[in-house]
């Protein structure tokens, strides 16, 4: 070997020094492409930086080229987990602006629709949760239970994952003779299904070790940072958009606000396991009261909203979703606006992070339930 050929570099960190690693863009926790910039002194956080925009695709602004009806298809490619949700706040904004009154049937659809998506959403979220945390069994259970809700979904909007099923006026055909069955089928296979998920994961001791006490959020932190959804409820957060607003056929049920006042990474947990037993329970008291009548409203081919600004929001399984059109009287938006839950939830993630080892920041960013496209959009 030439003798100019140096020994291999070697660098030594002292125990006292800070470095700077990047967690991502491209890595398995963060589900998506999502950057964080970490400052660490050891094992130990001392601060973070997220770094997002790696798939942003201009959503808003390809909205205010397009019709409304449009516009439902491009809101499904935002939490992809709440696409009837999504949907949903885009054709009930469209309805409050022309004053179209959708028909009953549409409503109480539209409600169990959104709150399948949720437990479909929930589902989901337990499968990865516990599989990032070394519960690998998780991930088959749920992934096993969620499928079942695919194949309603599927069934009735032609789609698994993203629909464009509700548009503006109520939903774009009609539902299939057997949704009710399936979907009280399916309400008595979790109800069997669910006690199996407390037993494998939930009093598991390395995982009350891993959550317990981790990533504290206080009421006021998740207040400041407009924390919402099941991330902000476990602050004791009250922000349940379908208590405080009322939208579709939520006016008509009774169900709980899941609250936890610890705000640790646990209680983010279990407000959303609690939040699964409420959606069922709404979908129990309407499942037997879809009245019969037309699926949709009469809409004109070519929707123009009267000029003005228009707000409406909705709860989805992240939280609160915003949508704010300016319309100039034309067939597209002069301005269209989001206000996405995943947003908001993460910059929140230092002041929860920092003072935490790295394999914390595993365990706290699961329990955000963060969604990369919807962060992005």
């Amino acid at each position: 070997m030439p003798s100019n050929i140096s020994e291999p570099h070697q660098v030594i960190i002292g125990e006292d020094e800070k470095y700077v690693v990047n967690m991502g863009p491209q890595h398995p926790s963060t589900h998506g492409v999502l950057r964080f910039e970490l400052t660490i002194k050891g094992e130990t956080i001392v601060n973070l930086v997220p770094h997002c925009g790696y798939i942003h695709r201009g959503i808003e602004k390809m909205c205010e080229s397009n019709t409304y009806q449009q516009i439902i298809h491009l809101t499904d490619r935002l939490d992809y987990m709440s696409a009837h949700q999504n949907n949903e706040a885009v054709s009930l904004c469209v309805e409050k602006a022309l004053g179209v009154e959708v028909p009953e049937r549409a409503k109480v659809v539209r409600t169990i629709l959104s709150e399948l998506s949720r437990l479909s959403s929930h589902l989901l979220w337990w499968a990865a949760f516990g599989m990032d945390l070394g519960a690998l069994t998780s991930f088959f259970y749920a992934m096993r239970d969620r499928e079942e809700i695919l194949d309603i979904f599927e069934e009735n909007t032609g789609g698994r994952l993203i629909q464009s099923y509700i548009c503006p006026g109520g939903l774009m055909y009609d539902i299939q003779p057997n949704f009710a069955q399936r979907v009280k089928d399916l309400l008595a296979y979790l109800r069997k299904k669910l006690p199996e998920y407390d037993r494998l994961l939930t009093g598991n001791v390395i995982f009350l070790n891993r959550t317990q006490g981790i990533g504290r959020m206080s009421k006021e932190m998740a207040i400041d940072y407009a924390v919402t959804g099941p991330a902000g409820r476990g602050s004791g957060f009250s922000c349940d958009v379908r208590r405080y607003e009322p939208y579709s056929a939520y006016d008509r049920v009774e169900f709980k606000e899941i609250l936890y006042t610890e705000g640790d990474t646990f209680a983010r947990y279990k407000v959303r396991m609690d939040e699964m037993w409420e959606s069922m329970k709404i979908i129990d008291q309407l499942i037997d009261q879809i009245p019969d009548g037309p699926h949709t409203a009469k809409m004109k081919p070519v929707i123009k909203l009267p000029a003005g600004e228009y707000y409406q929001r909705v709860e989805t399984a992240k939280g609160e979703l915003g949508i704010y059109i300016i319309s100039d009287g034309e067939k597209n938006p002069l301005r269209f606006r989001l206000r996405t839950p995943c947003f908001s939830n993460l910059f929140v993630i230092d002041k929860l992070a920092v003072g935490t080892k790295i394999a914390d920041l595993i365990a706290i960013f699961g329990s955000l339930d963060l969604v990369i496209p919807d962060i992005d959009r």
